[in-house]
């Protein structure tokens, strides 16, 4: 069935029974300022072969590259069965699950999505998922402010050393509803951000605290004395983590005496692969006291009139998903492929294959930072502990990626963009993916850069 069903003759029939010539008549209440203007420089359509040329050309860029950038989106291992079953009809085309008795299939994996989630985070409650991590986190901000009813204000505390790019998409979110985030800063030391310096702002009206476990830049926070700290003076805490990272570190609902209020984060490590930015898949959880507002879909699972075990949507009135002004949240759709995924993937590695991921990932990622810290004039930046993730420096960092990038090879993400006290840093993260001849042609790549650069008058020093 088309889109647009209509033909001519079925337009002409409608206007003339409303007494209105065109369909800009039937409109014309709309101003006139505020009407789509029409695309300019857009090129003339092409050819389904053309199309398909042109996106192969497009995948074949990304091919025989070796890929040492994390910061928030991270190339993991994909087993075949993931994609095999995700792309099943039953799933790829699957609508909307609004009719359980025609969804149970799709409801089921959603709660089985949920309860691992819920049991990776130590929490009492997950959702159906969001858009992705960013998004998830202005959710969580969000939910906070409505569950926080003590508190008068509608800032929210975030730790320094955050994903710079979630607060982006955060700021963008909430600003509209008078939510202010505050960053505190974090130590240029050890790139995390000590409880000391949180206390002073605790004296004030905040609502919550994000911490990211771990940070944007790999490191480890203090998150159990941070939690406290915080929940102590009336604050509610998101802890945003990396579900990788969830199989070796404590989970953010075991965070302190009382664990932390929500947890969020992005889901793509799980299945989902890079895409070149998406789409990608965002989870929450949170405590029990607070499951009234979390957004988004939750799934319940019940027995039927026969004893059947059933699943349905639960815990939202239908206005959630149809009066955007009268719901908790206006997220109401969920990234449901992906999801699948995630849950396909969990499913296959169980606890301990993700620990291994996990583990293998870290051990990568410490073979790679010795080996480049061995180079004349490349140091790590920190001397704390850290996860498959760690900030270099390098001299004339962003001519060493653009050089490397020749030679197929992503080395990393400069971070002076947002941080700028970090000059020349460069993240670079090695995943389960990488093997050691992986890590040593980049390791080579960096020390031939530095002979040349060395060698030629006004290169680094």
């Amino acid at each position: 069935m088309p889109y647009i069903p209509h033909t001519d003759e079925d337009v002409t029939t409608m206007l003339a029974a409303l007494g209105v010539t065109s369909l800009a008549d039937l409109f014309d209440e709309i101003p006139s300022h505020i009407l789509a203007k029409p695309l300019q420089d857009i090129p003339a359509g092409l050819t389904e072969m053309e199309v398909q040329r042109i996106m192969a050309d497009r995948a074949a860029l990304d091919d025989g590259k070796l890929c040492f950038i994390g910061a928030g989106a991270y190339e993991h291992h994909i087993p075949a069965a993931v994609w095999e079953l995700a792309s099943r009809g039953e799933f790829l085309t699957a609508y909307t699950p609004y009719q359980a008795e025609a969804s149970q299939g799709t409801l089921q994996v959603i709660y089985e999505f949920q309860t691992m989630m819920a049991e990776l985070t130590a929490m009492d409650v997950a959702n159906a998922s969001l858009y992705d991590g960013g998004s998830g986190l202005a959710e969580a901000v969000l939910m906070a402010v409505r569950a926080n009813r003590k508190r008068k204000s509608k800032k929210v505390l975030v730790l320094g050393a955050t994903n710079p790019m979630y607060l982006n998409a955060t700021r963008a979110i909430v600003a509209n509803q008078g939510i202010e985030l505050i960053v505190v800063p974090m130590d240029a030391a050890s790139g995390t951000t000590p409880a000391a310096t949180l206390a002073p702002y605790l004296n004030e009206d905040y609502v919550a605290l994000v911490i990211q476990q771990p940070n944007f830049m790999g490191c480890l926070e203090a998150v159990d004395e941070l939690t406290d700290q915080a929940q102590n003076a009336g604050l509610l805490v998101i802890g945003c983590v990396n579900p990788t990272a969830m199989a070796l570190l404590k989970p953010p609902g075991e965070w302190g005496q009382q664990g932390a209020d929500i947890a969020v984060g992005e889901a793509q490590p799980l299945g989902i692969p890079l895409s070149s930015g998406g789409p990608y898949c965002g989870f929450i959880s949170c405590k029990k006291p607070h499951v009234r507002q979390m957004p988004g879909r939750i799934i319940g699972r019940t027995t039927d009139l026969e004893g059947r075990t059933g699943f349905t949507l639960t815990l939202q009135a239908r206005e959630q998903h149809i009066r955007r002004s009268k719901a908790t949240s206006n997220i109401c759709t969920n990234q449901g492929l992906a999801m699948t995924a995630a849950t396909i993937y969990l499913s296959l590695l169980g606890p301990e294959g993700l620990r291994q991921v996990a583990v293998a990932s870290h051990r990568n990622t410490r073979e790679l930072v010795t080996g480049l810290c061995a180079l004349p004039g490349v140091e790590t930046l920190f001397t704390g502990p850290y996860f498959h993730e760690a900030l270099i420096r390098i001299p004339n960092a962003k001519q060493l990626l653009a050089d490397l990038a020749q030679q197929d090879i992503q080395a990393g993400l400069l971070v002076t963009p947002w941080f700028s006290e970090f000059s020349d840093g460069i993240l670079v993260c090695a995943t389960e993916t990488k093997t050691q001849g992986d890590i040593q042609r980049f390791i080579q790549a960096v020390a031939n850069w530095l002979e040349q650069q060395n060698s030629t008058p006004g290169g680094a020093s």
